[in-house]
């Protein structure tokens, strides 16, 4: 594949022609598999708990597999974004700073039929050459066309309209790649995850950055604590969002440059 690159050999000017053509990117050999084990492990109990509130709010039927909001003081988030993978390519793309909207997992098992597979963007409205989201994928086990590796229409993020399903599938390719590969795309890209026919789970972490100004899917800062942030690198704060907040009284907006809930250079 055209768009497929070892993590190592990141190229901003090939990130640009390959983005601009099929609309994502692979990196493969980004995340080490002692990593990859720890972040596995970690989904178990973190679905169990997301996986009760989904059933008991009577939304569980096509929800199986699916977790949203894994920013947690434990487990792996913080560690995760601390690392900041991808960093130079999601800030130009971006063109400045960016903090993540979601994080999130997908636990891809044979039969099931979550929302996921049903062809969709992760972006609401249509943007075209004016970039305000990029997605990632972490893929927590091989992608393979046998156990339900993604499927993307290239080229589709220049287009508004949803294609029909007969032309997607006929014409879209697949992610397949490695264990522990990287997938950057544009948010106005069409695609579905596949269907998984082998008795193995595929895992892949899902989440999405944007421009500081767009309104995160949780408010990550309020949910860790504002006092907690205070502990946490100026690089951590960014991404979380903690300096794009939106004060909620006159004495919250009245502040000093330093110490506003919005700090300068966050478009």
């Amino acid at each position: 594949m055209k768009n497929k690159f070892k993590y190592s050999d990141a190229d901003l000017a090939v990130f640009d022609q390959v983005m601009d053509e099929y609309g994502w990117i692979i990196y493969e050999d980004a995340l080490d598999d002692a990593f990859i084990d720890e972040i596995r492990d970690s989904l178990v109990p973190a679905y169990d708990v997301r996986r009760k509130i989904q059933i008991a709010n009577g939304i569980g039927d096509n929800m199986n597999g699916t977790l949203h909001h894994l920013v947690e003081r434990e487990r792996f988030s913080l560690k995760f974004l601390e690392r900041k993978y991808c960093a130079d390519q999601m800030t130009h793309f971006l063109k400045g700073n960016y903090i993540i909207n979601s994080l999130g997992a997908v636990i891809n098992l044979k039969d099931e039929k979550p929302y996921v597979q049903n062809i969709h963007r992760d972006i609401r409205s249509f943007t075209g050459d004016f970039k305000v989201m990029i997605q990632m994928m972490i893929t927590l086990d091989e992608f393979t066309a046998e156990n339900g590796s993604t499927f993307f229409l290239s080229g589709s993020h220049k287009k508004d309209d949803k294609p029909e399903a007969d032309f997607f599938y006929e014409n879209a390719d697949r992610a397949n790649t490695k264990k522990g590969s990287i997938i950057l795309f544009d948010s106005n890209l069409w695609h579905a995850a596949g269907k998984n026919y082998t008795d193995a789970t595929r895992r892949t972490l899902t989440m999405a950055f944007t421009k500081p100004f767009f309104k995160q899917q949780l408010d990550y800062p309020r949910f860790l604590g504002y006092e907690f942030g205070e502990g946490l690198s100026d690089d951590l704060r960014q991404i979380l969002g903690y300096k794009s907040r939106v004060p909620e009284n006159l004495n919250e907006y009245y502040q000093p440059v330093e110490k506003r809930m919005y700090q300068p250079g966050q478009g």
